[in-house]
């Protein structure tokens, strides 16, 4: 929404820019230029795709994790068009990010600290200031009333389903896959049938999130032979309160694209995820979360049920597993102490309103 940068200096007010997506994603939109120059993007032909050339390690994009790839980066590269107008899209507005007078990131510095210090060193100007306040859930716990106005708003694309509570009530705790792919995130039918039955396979119970446009161009269509075999153990809704779930007991491991709502959801809940990352920067997000926080695994691009089934049971059971679950506990006490007053996101926040927005000082055009 930079184009608000343009109404604010119209009007004189300040400007603080708020970027939803990671830290992480940001930098990785900001190397875009370097891929152009360097002649990576756009791709040469369609066969980089799939021989191998994305996985080509990339160890020189300052203040990216080391363990990055090609195809970690977010997926608008993927294109043999000079102008896909969605890489020239995302590098437009990530650099317009410098014109604000603040830039606001719902994140915490201890997660994503290499990537904010690069950000903050040679990306945006001193004039405009990096607010981390995140996580914004627990951080409103703190600063509004249970029961206030904030319990009133959303950002839900879809109808939510209480019904999957009395569900999880009924389950032992850390006993639930919760499975959810987004708001936007779209399969083929194909694709769906192999989660269905890695999950019948792997023997746990789940809580299976499936949207009415979830099958791209299709309604999602389950074999009754996969009805049959997870009854009683399997709990299919339309949506549900998310956040909610990923705190609730009964949740083992969180299925997920990788979405920069869904992985801080995640951590608040101390939930470990497994990922299948769909488009934009939910790549950079899994590649983060498995090799950087070490809070997930990969399920693959390439579905099959037979992966799918050994990475639940893995994660919900075996060595890597736990290692994951108390990684992922560690992470949700951090973002805690720094949402609770004393901490910095909770700082940040004060500093953001005392410094920029109530300042009415503006940056020139």
């Amino acid at each position: 929404m930079s184009f608000t940068l343009d109404a604010a200096r119209e009007i004189g007010v300040p400007c603080a820019l708020f970027w939803t997506a990671s830290a992480c994603g940001y930098l990785g939109y900001r190397h875009y230029r370097t891929l152009r120059d360097k002649g990576i993007f756009p791709l040469k032909g369609e066969e980089q795709l799939s021989n191998g050339f994305l996985d080509t390690p990339v160890d020189w994009a300052p203040g990216l994790s080391k363990h990055m790839r090609l195809k970690d980066f977010p997926s608008f590269i993927r294109s043999t068009d000079p102008d896909e107008y969605m890489f020239h899209f995302a590098l437009k507005v990530t650099e317009r990010l410098a014109d604000a007078d603040a830039a606001i990131f719902n994140t915490f510095d201890e997660l994503e600290q290499a990537a904010l210090d690069e950000m903050r060193a040679t990306m945006l100007p001193p004039t405009t200031p990096i607010h981390t306040i995140g996580p914004l859930a627990l951080l409103a716990e703190q600063i509004v009333p249970a029961g206030g106005a904030l319990d009133a708003l959303g950002s839900n694309l879809w109808k939510e389903d209480t019904a999957c509570f009395a569900w999880l009530d009924g389950r032992e705790p850390g006993s639930v896959v919760f499975v959810n792919y987004g708001s936007v995130t779209v399969m083929s039918n194909a694709e769906l049938v192999e989660f269905a039955w890695g999950l019948a396979s792997s023997g746990h119970d789940f809580l299976w999130i499936v949207r009415p446009d979830l099958v791209n161009g299709d309604a999602a269509v389950l074999p009754p032979e996969f009805v049959d075999a997870v009854e009683g153990r399997g709990l299919l809704a339309s949506w549900c309160p998310q956040e909610a779930v990923l705190r609730h007991e009964a949740v083992g491991v969180f299925l997920t694209h990788s979405g920069w709502n869904s992985t801080v959801e995640s951590i608040c809940g101390g939930v470990p995820m497994l990922c299948w990352p769909f488009f934009a920067e939910q790549q950079t997000n899994c590649r983060y979360q498995c090799t950087e926080w070490g809070v997930a695994m990969e399920i693959g691009h390439d579905v099959r049920r037979e992966a799918v089934a050994e990475r639940i049971r893995e994660a919900m059971g075996g060595e890597k597993g736990k290692e994951m679950r108390r990684r992922a506990v560690e992470w949700r006490e951090t973002a805690v102490r720094a949402t609770r007053p004393g901490g910095r996101s909770y700082a940040n926040l004060d500093k953001l309103i005392t410094d920029v927005l109530l300042s009415g000082a503006t940056k020139s055009c």
